[in-house]
């Protein structure tokens, strides 16, 4: 089940690193994905357990941030563009105490705002991230927005999953930000090597990784993702980078400590039922083995950054569209020539036998 290292130690200008108690919430966070994930009956705890130590990291030690107003303006930003896992998420700030880890088992519920995915219904979410590859984007934005236009030392954290990588926006993302120098931006890519139905075309080719995103200009690290130390190095160091952004590359193991399930298939996307139980007697035994309850304070942004009043931004001038004549008769001689074409379709037999052995026949 891994070892935890008892000693405390510091990097740079950062402050001590408790690095027992980091991995020991990881775990914490663990055991609440489980928890919320069977109770609901859905989810994704293995996606949620490779990412474990990298949240710990961030909420307890990295981030600067106000529990109880998380979208203060000062606040760094945190994007988890791999929204499936969602339940972490919730887990750590259930954990800063923003509210009760009870609340936890309402995942998923209909009348709860825990969704299987984050919203910005919830007061600690940006950007809803159900749609993979959209969250580095969105992250970049807010990059841009802090180094540019606030002129704030705020600090945008994204986390990217190995799957969502191939897409294309990511690497759109990735050449905006190299191209606008947003060092103040740290893209984490969780690489866990499996993908919803199969391995990732790279599964843990991390030099591959670390090729391509050093060709977009990035200041590039491979880390263990396991390992808190290590993350907590790293993450410093990305904090005195000028001009380049940063980006981690954290090798990981899908359903970490997860016994007869880590780093196998067909765990995508499922609640661990039965075994959930047996793996969190395992970690609580280690937890309590280790004796380690404490948590790391959250400190919060010494900057205050005011909020944008925005009944008071307008138009110089309102806008006033007037539509041509010529304009309104395209409009209604497009309506009409759809109107035909669907029902037209309709009438051919074709259409309606989509689901025969043979190919569709319109005619």
């Amino acid at each position: 089940m891994g070892s935890y290292c008892s000693s405390q130690v510091k990097f740079g200008k950062s402050k001590i690193v408790d690095v027992s108690s980091l991995e020991a919430m990881a775990d914490r966070l663990r055991i609440h994905s489980i928890r919320a994930t069977n109770a609901a009956g859905s989810g994704h705890p293995t996606s949620c357990s490779s990412i474990a130590e990298i949240m710990s990291v961030l909420f307890f030690h990295v981030m600067r941030y106000k529990v109880l107003n998380p979208k203060d303006p000062a606040s760094d930003r945190f994007i988890l563009s791999k929204g499936h896992a969602a339940p972490i998420l919730y887990a750590a700030w259930a954990e800063t105490g923003l509210f009760s880890v009870d609340d936890l088992l309402n995942l998923r519920k209909i009348d709860s705002d825990l969704e299987g995915h984050p919203t910005p219904r919830l007061s600690f979410v940006d950007i809803a991230t159900g749609s993979l590859g959209q969250g580095l984007s969105c992250a970049a934005g807010m990059a841009y927005v802090g180094k540019y236009i606030d002129k704030a030392s705020y600090r945008v954290y994204c986390i990217i999953g190995d799957g969502e990588s191939a897409e294309g926006s990511i690497w759109e993302a990735l050449a905006f930000i190299s191209h606008y120098k947003l060092d103040n931006l740290v893209a984490i890519f969780d690489v866990n090597r499996l993908g919803q139905s199969e391995p990732t075309t790279l599964q843990h080719d991390v030099d591959t990784y670390k090729a391509r995103l050093e060709a977009f200009g990035f200041n590039t690290y491979v880390v263990d993702g396991h390992n808190v130390s290590e993350l907590c190095k790293r993450f410093e160091e990305a904090k005195y980078v000028k001009d380049y952004p940063t980006a981690i590359i954290a090798k990981t193991l899908k359903g970490k400590k997860f016994s007869g399930i880590e780093n196998q298939e067909n765990w995508h996307g499922k609640p661990l039922g039965e075994k959930g139980a047996e793996i969190i007697k395992l970690l609580q035994d280690e937890l309590m083995k280790k004796g380690t309850e404490n948590k790391s304070e959250i400190v919060a942004p010494e900057e205050q950054i005011p909020m944008v009043n925005y009944p008071e931004i307008k138009f110089k001038e309102e806008p006033n569209y007037v539509y041509s004549e010529k304009f309104i008769l395209k409009l209604n001689n497009s309506k009409r020539y759809i109107s035909k074409l669907l029902y037209t379709s309709m009438g051919r037999s074709g259409v309606l036998k989509v689901l025969t052995d043979k190919f569709v026949k319109f005619l």
